[in-house]
C-alpha cells in the first residue's frame, strides 16, 4: 500500500538535505584544507606563510595590489579541497552545495576583518564557541603565531592540526638529518 507524504514532510526532507550538505561541505572542506594543504604548507611551503604570516598580513595587499599570481595560487589551493566535492554534493542537494560555498566564502571574509580592528559581539562569540566556529579574533591569533589556532572554519581541528604540524616538522628534520649524513659519507 502506498503512503502519501505530506508537503510538509517533503519540505522537511528538502531543508534537512540542504542543511546537512552545506554542513558536510564545510566540515570536509575545512578538514582536507587544514590537513592536506594548510599545515603541510607551514612546514614545507612558503606562499601561505608569506600571505598570512609575513609583516604585511593583508590578503588584499598581497593578492590584489601586488598582482602576484603565486599568492592567488595559495588562495586557490586553500579552496580546492572544497571545490572537489561540488560534483558529488551537487547530486544530493544543489542548494546545499551553493549554501556551503556561500557560507565558506562569507566566513573567509569575516575571519579576516580583524585587520580593521573588528570586535565580535559577545553573543556571537558565545554561539561560535558553542558550535566550534572560528572567530576573527581566533584567526588573528593564527596570523600572529603560525603554531596556534588551526581550523579555518572549525576550531575542533586545532588540536589534531597542531599534532600533525609537529609530526611533519619531525619528518622534515629527520629527512634533512638523513640527507646531511648521506651527503657527508
Amino acid at each position: 500500500m502506498f503512503k502519501l507524504t505530506s508537503v510538509g514532510e517533503e519540505l522537511d526532507v528538502f531543508i534537512a538535505k540542504v542543511c546537512l550538505v552545506a554542513l558536510f561541505f564545510l566540515i570536509i572542506g575545512d578538514c582536507i584544507s587544514t590537513f592536506f594543504y594548510h599545515v603541510p604548507e607551514h612546514v614545507f611551503g612558503k606562499f601561505h606563510t608569506l600571505v598570512h604570516h609575513g609583516k604585511n598580513r593583508s590578503f588584499v595587499h598581497y593578492a590584489v595590489l601586488t598582482r602576484n599570481p603565486l599568492v592567488l595560487l595559495d588562495g586557490f589551493l586553500g579552496a580546492l579541497p572544497y571545490f572537489i566535492f561540488v560534483p558529488w554534493l551537487w547530486n544530493i542537494s544543489p542548494l546545499g552545495t551553493i549554501l556551503g560555498l556561500i557560507l565558506g566564502e562569507l566566513h573567509v571574509v569575516w575571519r579576516h576583518v580583524s585587520i580593521i580592528k573588528w570586535k565580535t559581539p559577545k553573543p556571537i562569540k558565545l554561539l561560535c564557541r558553542i558550535f566550534c566556529i572560528t572567530t576573527p579574533e581566533r584567526h588573528w591569533l593564527h596570523h600572529k603565531n603560525a603554531k596556534l589556532a588551526y581550523g579555518d572554519i572549525f576550531t575542533f581541528f586545532d588540536r589534531p592540526a597542531r599534532l600533525w604540524l609537529n609530526f611533519l616538522i619531525f619528518l622534515k628534520i629527520k629527512y634533512k638529518y638523513k640527507r646531511k649524513i648521506g651527503v657527508s659519507k
